[in-house]
């Protein structure tokens, strides 16, 4: 049995105790025995132990998690410590400084944020070492919509931002009208100048928060 620690484990506790799931993470299990997965076993779930359920604010959705040695640790777009910053979260960085005036770091790690009350979210929550999108459709992503639903039903406002068509898709899940979503094109390299550079979305982010009367987000965090 999956145990977060926190409020998620009574949340999400009808699928960790469902028969398909159990079965699905025997064949996890034998990915992590086979081949070299990332991220660490104890860091999958790490997007859910830092950011407990009463405490989402906003969620920022991503696809799967980076495929390069040492550098997934369970949360979208982030990397661990002491691991060169991915492209797509440089333009992140830059949007965030020409948004918030906040400078780029030269750190990854976007625990700081977690911590925030921002769940950082990946559709699928497992990948092969050097094999992009290798475990997608294998099942996450049955937990991942399912923890959106429930999202989707908190009564206090929650800011949902969704960077390109992927994450997207998402928006058939966020039907309470109390919630507020941003979308943008994608960070990446290949797409962040269609729209994603201009976007706004944390000022827009935190002026819907204040505006609902919820403390906003102190994207400058480092942890």
């Amino acid at each position: 049995m999956i145990k977060i620690g926190n409020s998620w484990d009574n949340k999400l506790s009808v699928i960790w105790e469902s028969d398909g799931f159990q079965k699905f993470l025997k064949m996890i299990d034998h990915e992590y025995l086979m081949h070299t997965v990332f991220p660490p076993r104890n860091y999958i779930f790490n997007a859910l132990k830092l950011t407990p359920y009463e405490n989402v604010k906003v969620v920022i959705m991503g696809q799967d998690p980076y495929h390069g040695e040492g550098e997934a640790h369970g949360l979208s777009f982030s990397v661990q410590k002491g691991i060169k910053v991915p492209p797509s979260l440089q333009n992140i960085y830059k949007e965030l400084n020409s948004d918030l005036s906040i400078p780029p770091r030269n750190e990854g790690d976007l625990t700081g944020w977690a911590r925030e009350g921002v769940l950082l979210l990946n559709a699928v929550l497992t990948v092969e070492k050097d094999k992009p999108a290798s475990h997608r459709n294998l099942g996450w992503e049955r937990l991942t919509d399912y923890i959106i639903k429930v999202i989707n039903q908190k009564e206090e406002p929650v800011v949902f931002i969704l960077w390109g068509n992927f994450a997207k898709e998402k928006i058939k899940y966020i039907t309470n009208p109390r919630h507020c979503v941003i979308t943008s094109p994608h960070p990446s390299p290949f797409s962040a100048r269609n729209g994603f550079f201009g976007s706004r979305c944390f000022s827009r982010c935190n002026s819907f928060l204040e505006s609902q009367g919820i403390k906003p987000i102190d994207w400058s965090r480092v942890e």
